[in-house]
């Protein structure tokens, strides 16, 4: 793979990229998606490679004004090989139609690949390991996952800003070619699933305080239903809940549903 080398005025630039960057979802909206936050991000690239030539000022930011929606991390993988291409589409090298081009190309499996490994996997873990500690009254668990969800994020944005930038299309060719981007996703996602089972199982509580009284014979109600599944009714409340947001019910009205439960159980003793 070429790797350009970078010069401080390119690094320079980069950085406020990055620092952009982080106005992904700035004016979000349904129309335009991430747009808006890419056109921001394009931004000082696209004023230092443009100058004073207003009409391609106006073609690049009327080309990066067009539908766009990633993972807000591979964003700036594009953002960055989107800088490199829009130097050699203002030498001629390539017409803007090959922009447009190649980030609706992107959009689609980066979206795939980072949304599984962050949403289904890293978040899954720093939320699991925050709040086993946070239950503990350790406020550690809060920093962790900032650290682990929040901070991992940023500083791969920058690494992944700058590859776009050196490396290019390149990248992409040998990434989708190797078949690395498929077999990355797969794992990330069975990584992802495993944790959010063992989260179910360590982190939901069920605590049914109910006793069946037959005759001279006591049934505790729970651990009947252990006898047969360890944490079955930890899990059904799970699968409930994800049941009731696939028929559309927002995840306040569950929590606020949750909580009425939870405090009319205790009322009848039943927790």
């Amino acid at each position: 793979m070429e790797k350009k080398v970078v010069s401080a005025e390119e690094n320079k630039i980069l950085k406020k990229m990055f620092w952009n960057s982080h106005l992904v979802f700035a004016n979000f909206n349904m129309t335009k998606m991430q747009a808006n936050g890419f056109t921001m991000t394009m931004a000082p690239a696209v004023e230092s490679i443009y100058g004073d030539d207003i009409e391609g000022k106006k073609a690049a930011y009327a080309r990066h004004q067009s539908f766009f929606n990633t993972h807000a991390v591979a964003f700036n993988f594009i953002a960055g090989l989107c800088y490199a291409l829009e130097k050699d589409c203002h030498d001629g090298k390539v017409p803007g139609e090959t922009i447009d081009a190649i980030k609706a190309s992107l959009m689609g499996p980066t979206a795939g690949m980072f949304d599984s490994i962050f949403f289904n996997c890293l978040r899954v873990i720093g939320a699991g390991i925050a709040i086993g500690l946070c239950s503990q009254g350790n406020i550690l668990g809060t920093f962790i996952f900032i650290l682990l969800y929040g901070i991992s994020q940023s500083l791969l944005k920058w690494v992944l800003l700058k590859l776009g930038y050196t490396l290019g299309t390149s990248f992409i060719d040998t990434v989708f070619n190797s078949g690395l981007m498929s077999v990355a996703t797969r794992c990330a996602s069975i990584l992802g699933l495993m944790m959010v089972g063992a989260m179910t199982a360590t982190t939901v509580g069920f605590p049914l305080n109910w006793t069946l009284n037959i005759g001279e014979t006591s049934i505790v109600v729970s651990e009947l239903f252990d006898a047969i599944y360890p944490g079955i009714l930890s899990l059904a409340l799970v699968l409930f809940m994800m049941w009731r947001i696939k028929k559309g019910n927002r995840p306040t009205q569950l929590i606020i549903g949750l909580l009425i439960f939870g405090l009319l159980g205790a009322f009848l003793g039943i927790f």
